[in-house]
């Protein structure tokens, strides 16, 4: 078939990773601004002759050496001699996560990248601009001639097969850089918008989930105060909507234009403490169940965050916890169900010794215990997740005598979902729970009891958790993409 495509571009080749990511800008810049033109000619009613199609750009090494200069890292080096390559999306983004991929390449391996425009296409929708919704403009009838006129998103280029570990190249081709093509991605950026009412750009690289919305409602305090203080670490504070909250004394244009609050908050709802060095904080409240658990890290994967958390209630499953108490997990029960096709539940996943030492040390650092005492109020012990809120109420107690059997000593419904997700995507990940009810011992949540046990916890969690980030920041995030999270024929992005 034939197309209207922008003018070709020759591939070109780079030894600097800063002209290598300038050219991929201006390769971007140029086909999707043909597509955001091709649209608007489309919508104010012309029909083309032929369809429009415009393709992401590209990046591609070759090599014939295994060396790489800094073995410390485990990311920034391919596996073997032959031919690399991604397929790339959103630049401006992505602008200082691609240039340090670029970098590393080059240093490790000694080589020229070569970039230039790819075969994949471009979905229109992954096109529009922020807030840009012209395609409603559209009739019915014109909304489906879409179809012929350009390319529209195609499952077969987004699946996951590169990080599950399934992916098998075809004769002659490239073996890939990334865990995510650049269509994935965009679908990825796209799902963010929707489920959590900010933009992408907005999100830090330090990430909390929640199963509660108690702990959003302190996260707010927390951000508003900083605001306030002209001396906060953080620059502006993100809420859903995109409304911009600046730190007190900062110019107007020190941070993007005010957004507005969503009339009703989206699914899973995000605030974000700002950074400029998008080191900040994000927080999501993902609601209880393990299906928004893995929706929202499948997509915030590709922002290659440093690190999320899981700070959330749970059902202690000792008769010697009590409610307020801690749990830490080091290992998790799977009975989620939701990523058993991704990832099989032969499957371990680790505990991570970066997380785990932070989190001890923050809740030593908030409470205010010598390390040494911090059992009388903290479990380090395996996590079970399920999908099945009211467990307890399955004949013969058999989820009860599992749970026994796996030394479980707390349960909850999304952190087994998280930290195999973290897993699976390489995102170093943890848990850090507070014990709510304790189902088997006849202590279930009253209101009473809950608004106190809220009260007295819900500020003191979330502050071990800010201080865990801080303990992680600090501690350098090269330390935490360790190489228990990457296979023995890994992708070189990070």
């Amino acid at each position: 078939m034939t197309y209207t495509k922008p003018a070709f571009t020759a591939p070109t080749s780079h030894r600097t990773a800063q002209s290598a990511l300038a050219q991929v800008q201006a390769i971007y810049a140029e086909q999707i601004g043909f597509l955001r033109q091709a649209m608007q000619r489309f919508v104010a009613g012309e029909t083309p002759s032929a369809p429009y199609r415009a393709c992401y750009p590209f990046v591609r090494l070759h090599t014939r050496t295994v060396a790489r200069a800094d073995s410390k890292l485990a990311y920034g080096f391919v596996e073997g001699p032959g031919h690399y390559e991604t397929t790339l999306t959103r630049p401006d983004l992505f602008a200082g996560y691609y240039a340090e991929q670029f970098r590393l390449l080059i240093e490790n391996h000694s080589v020229e990248l070569e970039v230039g425009t790819s075969n994949q296409p471009i979905p229109i929708h992954f096109s529009f601009a922020d807030n840009d919704h012209i395609e409603g403009q559209l009739s019915a009838e014109r909304r489906m001639l879409m179809r012929d006129v350009f390319d529209l998103p195609d499952l077969h280029t987004m699946d996951d097969g590169i990080a599950n570990g399934t992916w098998e190249p075809k004769p002659g081709e490239a073996q890939p850089l990334s865990l995510f093509t650049a269509p994935r991605m965009d679908y990825s950026l796209q799902r963010l918008r929707h489920y959590t009412g900010t933009l992408p750009e907005w999100f830090q690289n330090f990430v909390l989930f929640t199963n509660y919305q108690f702990y959003i409602d302190e996260f707010i305090r927390l951000g508003r105060a900083e605001m306030a203080n002209p001396d906060s670490e953080y620059i502006a504070f993100i809420e859903p909507g995109n409304v911009v909250t600046r730190r007190q004394g900062l110019p107007p244009e020190a941070v993007d234009a005010l957004g507005n609050p969503p009339p009703r908050l989206p699914q899973m709802p995000a605030y974000h403490l700002v950074r400029p060095d998008q080191s900040g904080t994000t927080m999501v409240n993902i609601g209880v169940g393990p299906a928004n658990a893995k929706t929202i890290t499948d997509h915030i994967a590709v922002l290659r965050p440093h690190a999320w958390m899981m700070l959330g209630h749970c059902a202690g499953l000792r008769n010697s916890q009590q409610l307020g108490d801690y749990v830490l997990a080091h290992a998790y029960v799977r009975e989620d169900h939701v990523l058993d096709e991704e990832l099989p539940l032969w499957v371990p996943i680790p505990a991570l010794a970066e997380i785990q030492v932070a989190l001890q040390q923050a809740v030593a650092d908030v409470t205010q215990v010598p390390e040494d005492d911090l059992k009388r109020f903290m479990r380090t012990g395996t996590v079970a997740s399920t999908d099945n809120r009211n467990w307890e109420l399955l004949p013969d107690n058999t989820p009860q005598r599992r749970f026994s059997q796996s030394r479980a000593v707390a349960l909850d419904m999304e952190s087994a979902t998280i930290a195999a997700n973290g897993f699976r995507f390489r995102v170093p990940y943890g848990t850090l729970l507070c014990v709510s009810d304790k189902p088997l011992h006849g202590e279930i949540k009253l209101p009473g009891m809950a608004n106190h046990f809220y009260r007295e916890r819900v500020d003191q969690h979330l502050r071990i958790g800010m201080r865990a980030v801080n303990i992680l920041r600090e501690g350098g995030v090269d330390r935490l993409h360790s190489r228990k999270l990457r296979s023995f024929a890994e992708v070189a992005f990070q």
